[in-house]
Order: structure tokens, then sequence, then C-alpha cells
């Protein structure tokens, strides 16, 4: 499975910007939908609140989209 860096600019980001900007999902609204049909861990724990923040070092896994990792 293979592991991208999402780089940011901000000091954090929430959960829903990083799947978009990570490309598994087109739009913001969709974030919702996502977190309640697909398995989402974040640092090693589940997590399917689209507004949790994400800072440099975090480590968000999708099963069967990959992992991504946080940086500045």
């Amino acid at each position: 499975m293979m592991v991208e860096k999402i780089k940011i600019s901000t000091d954090t980001i929430t959960l829903g910007q990083l799947l978009k900007l990570a490309n598994v999902i087109e739009t913001g609204g969709m974030a919702k939908w996502f977190l309640q049909n697909y398995e989402v861990y974040v640092n090693g724990e589940r997590e399917n609140r689209r507004g949790r923040k994400l800072k440099p070092e975090d480590v968000v896994e999708i099963k069967g989209h990959g992992t991504f990792i946080v940086i500045t």
C-alpha cells in the first residue's frame, strides 16, 4: 500500500480537507458520507469526524486507499 505525504501550509488541517487534498473525495460535502462508509484511522484510532484537526506528523490510514502523512 502506498504512503503519500500531504503538505499543509497552516498549523492544522481538518480530516475532511485532507481527504479532498489527497484526492480521496471530490468535494468537501462528500467527507461525512465517506467517513460513515469507509474505515479511516488517525494515528491508529478509528475516526469518523470530518472536523478532526490534523497536525504535522499525523498519520491517516484508509482501508483500500492508502496511508497519508501530514507534513509542513
